[in-house]
């Protein structure tokens, strides 16, 4: 599943992330990679520990926890305190796999990574460069997105970000691990929790038909999710 969902943040949201992030000191964005990564990235990142990441992280948190589409898609468990990067001139991130469990700083727990989000911050005329690519059987798929929407892929793709010729491309970053581990599973009850409600804009809640297949998708719950 290869997801688009927009309007995560607010252009008030992202305005203000933005005024946090031009105030803020960056640091290697290779402290927060795997062994294999950390040879591929290239790019900035905020302190894991800084205010600006705190602060920041729960802006987003928040706005995920708000988000229908997201929360339909991913049926999250648990999902990595958000990160954050800025990728200058030259900076690129060449072709890599996120690493499978990912912990988390504040805890030390560890969780398995079935879904990655890039929440892009900058417009994408502010930037020339700088695209998602993500590595597929059927060929490569290349994300620019508005500031403030957000792309969801399956964190087993390969990937890369393309070289910053011009300017400046903030974004947020993160992994989620489902209730749902089996990407197939997940995209059944996506598209039946999106069937439902278009059915229901049309019909109502208490359409027999709405009825059964709600049921039908919580039965599919109990079977599949863990918890």
């Amino acid at each position: 599943m290869l997801l688009h969902i927009p309007a995560v943040l607010t252009p008030e949201e992202v305005a203000y992330c933005r005024k946090v992030m031009d105030q803020a000191e960056w640091s290697d964005g290779r402290a927060t990679a795997g062994q294999q990564s950390a040879k591929a990235k290239n790019n900035l990142q905020l302190s894991l520990t800084s205010d600006e990441n705190r602060e920041l992280r729960d802006i987003v948190l928040r706005a995920l926890g708000r988000n229908p589409a997201f929360n339909s898609a991913a049926i999250p468990r648990r999902v990595v305190p958000p990160l954050f990067n800025r990728y200058d001139v030259g900076m690129t991130f060449a072709p890599h796999v996120d690493n499978a469990v990912r912990p988390i700083h504040e805890t030390g727990e560890r969780i398995r990574t079935d879904l990655s989000s890039t929440l892009f911050l900058s417009e994408p005329d502010e930037y020339d460069g700088g695209e998602l690519i993500i590595y597929e059987p059927s060929g490569s798929q290349e994300i620019k997105l508005p500031a403030g929407d957000m792309i969801l892929y399956p964190t087993t793709a390969l990937h890369s970000v393309a070289p910053i010729t011009r300017g400046t491309r903030l974004a947020s970053f993160f992994w989620t691990q489902s209730m749902i581990a089996e990407q197939s599973r997940r995209q059944i009850l996506f598209d039946l929790d999106a069937t439902i409600m278009d059915l229901t804009t049309r019909t109502g809640d208490n359409d027999p038909s709405v009825l059964r297949l709600t049921n039908i998708y919580h039965n599919l719950m109990r079977q599949w999710c863990e918890v």
